[in-house]
């Protein structure tokens, strides 16, 4: 994965409201109007207390980042997880994980003062 995009998907991460967007999507509620494993938007709605414009607009930006698909059903538009990109974005935090673990520390130990 390039660095743009990487970026890209980390900004759409970086917002508490698209994360918890995210965690509908990945927990759809029982009583959902879409099928098992999607997210229609009017649920979004109600299930975030958040406004159709405010909702359109974090829908946007998650799936021009590609961390969601989106389809249109009628008027509605249902939302299901990407998990492609999901996995893409674990593995850059893996590579970066990998490279910034520290160096074995050779120090002898210190024990605790009584």
């Amino acid at each position: 994965m390039d660095l743009e995009t990487s970026a890209a998907i980390f900004k759409a991460l970086g917002d508490p409201q698209r994360l918890r967007v995210l965690h509908l999507l990945a927990h759809p509620p029982v009583n959902a109007c879409a099928a098992p494993g999607s997210v229609c938007a009017c649920d979004i709605t109600t299930h975030l207390g958040l406004s159709q414009p405010t909702v359109s607009h974090h829908m946007r930006l998650l799936v021009q980042a590609g961390l969601v698909n989106a389809t249109r059903r009628g008027k509605w538009t249902v939302y299901t997880l990407h998990a492609p990109v999901f996995e893409a974005a674990e593995a850059v935090l893996s590579t970066l994980r990998i490279t910034a673990s520290p160096a074995p520390d050779h120090r002898p130990a210190v024990a605790p003062a009584p």
